[in-house]
């Protein structure tokens, strides 16, 4: 299992986020499919701090909101 991990700057200080940084963690199956994310992540100007994990990470709950995903909901983000 690999974990792409971003900060999303749009979403962070409001909303599920409010005062927190929001982190999306999207979880891959293979590196090349967390590649393909990274690679897709670092397009969007919103996403800053890509970077490609093999464990879970964890972030404190007080000053992060933290979503975990895959490729359900992000499957674009996965074409390569």
């Amino acid at each position: 299992m690999f974990y792409v991990t971003m900060t999303d700057r749009f979403t962070s200080g409001w909303g599920m986020a409010d005062n927190r940084i929001n982190k999306l963690v999207i979880m891959c199956d293979n590196f090349k499919d967390a590649a393909n994310v990274k690679e897709y992540a670092s397009r969007r100007s919103e996403m800053k701090y890509i970077n490609i994990r093999t464990t879970a990470p964890s972030y404190p709950a007080s000053t992060h909101y933290t979503q975990f995903e895959d490729k359900t909901n992000y499957a674009t983000w996965f074409k390569g």
